[in-house]
């Protein structure tokens, strides 16, 4: 991992579309600054297209699309995409999404998990999923810590789920899907690019673990500062790390983007 310092600006006039993270990337302890939502409509304004790509509920993600200056959003770590076209919202579900019986089966996943770690508890956010159980060992108290969240995964891969663990959360589902997938899959069907002018067009942004797809797959791939207490256990890192955490890191990276465009 390099020093954001270390990016070419000259890169910068290519990249078309930034992808990003939401929590612990946007957000500094769960709020959204002023300083990262006027970031957002920078980017905008110069012509990037911003599209969220979160763990969060679909809830979450239709207030987001509409009141947030963004070109979509991917949401419940790539179950679904959110769109404006025509002035009409639109919905793009991934192929693997399961059906209402693998849905149901999530119950049986959370009661395996509670059996064995009774602290664990739903996010609070549950209410508002569609497609996936989002099991909470960081975002409210009692915080369990790390080595919880990686009991959790082991549990809910072990009964067939898949499982990934971001700062907060470890969301679980039942579907061959992930953020990397969709981003490919959406960024073909909706903006007609190959996976080469994707590399070469967009970044992301990410912070823990649950980015390492993204990470992994997109070459000028960013981490805000947060990203160096997994450093250790990282198996695909980002390109390129922020000097700071959370929204501040974020707005790093956008003021590098923009004057590396202008």
């Amino acid at each position: 991992m390099l020093k954001l310092s270390n990016f070419p600006c000259s890169l910068a006039g290519n990249i078309k579309y930034l992808l990003t993270d939401i929590d612990d990337t946007l957000t500094d302890d769960g709020k959204l600054s002023a300083e990262a939502y006027t970031a957002l409509w920078r980017l905008k304004d110069l012509g990037i297209k911003v599209i969220p790509v979160t763990g969060r509920p679909a809830g979450w993600c239709d207030m987001i699309i509409r009141q947030w200056p963004v070109e979509a959003v991917i949401g419940e770590n790539g179950a679904f995409v959110y769109y404006f076209e025509d002035e009409q919202l639109k919905t793009f579900t991934h192929p693997s999404v399961s059906d209402g019986e693998s849905i149901r089966k999530l119950d049986e996943v959370y009661v395996a998990v509670k059996s064995e770690l009774p602290l664990v508890r739903k996010s609070k956010d549950q209410f508002a999923r569609i497609y996936d159980l989002a099991i909470d060992f960081n975002e409210d108290p009692p915080r369990l810590g790390y080595e919880a969240a990686v009991k959790i995964k082991e549990i809910c891969e072990g009964l067939g789920a898949q499982a990934k663990i971001s700062s907060i959360h470890v969301n679980t589902w039942f579907g061959d899907y992930s953020k990397r997938d969709m981003a490919v899959l959406f960024m073909q069907e909706h903006f007609g690019l190959s996976g080469s002018e994707f590399k070469m067009q967009a970044v992301f942004c990410g912070d823990s673990p649950n980015d390492e797809p993204m990470f992994e797959y997109l070459p000028n791939s960013f981490a805000v500062a947060n990203i160096l207490d997994f450093e250790d256990i990282l198996m695909h890192k980002p390109a390129y790390v922020t000097v700071s955490r959370g929204g501040v890191g974020f707005v790093e990276i956008a003021d590098m983007l923009i004057h590396g465009r202008r």
